[in-house]
């Protein structure tokens, strides 16, 4: 059986290494690192899509429920909350979280807790396993949320940047740029990752290492087999790469 992913959030070290050390001899859990806040959280359950978060609530800059609304439902792993205070236990089981765990806790309490995670991960991946021959309503309606917000950490601070004024994306080794008007701004994750969370109405990957909005577009220009320059309205100039050739005749045949 496949190991159950975790990831440990917390501003704290000392808690981090406290669940680490909890979690160290089960042989059900494979620990895939460690936050020390809500914004590298978001970056490593898009990234990596953890089985298992455990979560602190109350962080500097981003919360434990700002994290989740960042990251969407349609990306959430199971949530056990860490936290020294009661007062975040009904929003908690608002965002369906598995158990609430107030410190200082015992073994005992851990240990049920992260029970009932197994339990509903286990189910999750059985009913995952089969396939249904129609989606049901919910499952439509999650699809079809993307991105609104990506957060964005640069020296001296923590902002949300709206997807509507990224112009367009490159790859940058283990990093994503974001280009919005004349500034960039570098995010940890892949290309393909990022691609799944964002409107496929608004932005085309248009190379391996491209991404673009589609409404900075202004012109295409055909080269030769089968790439496209693409100006863009900040006269930015960017060439497509071979392989999507399919995909922006496809987009061409629709806009006319």
């Amino acid at each position: 059986m496949r190991k159950i992913r975790t990831l440990i959030v917390d501003d704290e070290p000392l808690a981090r290494e406290g669940i680490r050390m909890l979690l160290r001899d089960d042989s059900e859990i494979a620990i895939t690192g460690e936050c020390g806040d809500g914004s590298e959280a978001v970056e490593r359950i898009i990234e990596q899509g953890p089985d298992l978060v455990f979560l602190d609530v109350q962080m500097p800059e981003m919360n434990g429920f700002d994290v989740l609304d960042q990251v969407g439902t349609d990306a959430m792993p199971s949530i056990i909350f860490v936290t020294a205070f009661d007062k975040y236990a009904l929003q908690a089981f608002d965002v369906h979280a598995i158990d609430y765990l107030l410190k200082p806790f015992t073994r005992e309490r851990f240990v049920k807790a992260l029970e009932k995670a197994k339990i509903q991960i286990r189910d999750r991946g059985i009913d995952e396993s089969h396939e249904r021959p129609q989606a049901s309503i919910e499952d439509l309606d999650r699809r079809e949320r993307y991105l609104d917000r990506i957060v964005v950490k640069s020296p001296g601070r923590i902002f949300f940047l709206d997807v509507r004024q990224i112009d367009w994306i490159e790859a940058a080794d283990t990093y994503v740029r974001l280009h919005s008007a004349r500034e960039s701004h570098l995010v940890r994750g892949t290309m393909s990752r990022l691609e799944a969370r964002l409107d496929p109405n608004r932005f085309l990957r248009v190379h391996r290492s491209i991404i673009v909005n589609l409404e900075r577009v202004k012109e295409f220009h055909p080269l030769f087999h089968g790439e496209y320059a693409i100006l863009l309205h900040d006269a930015t100039q960017l060439t497509s790469g071979r392989s999507y050739r399919n995909r922006l005749q496809l987009l061409l045949e629709n806009l006319f």
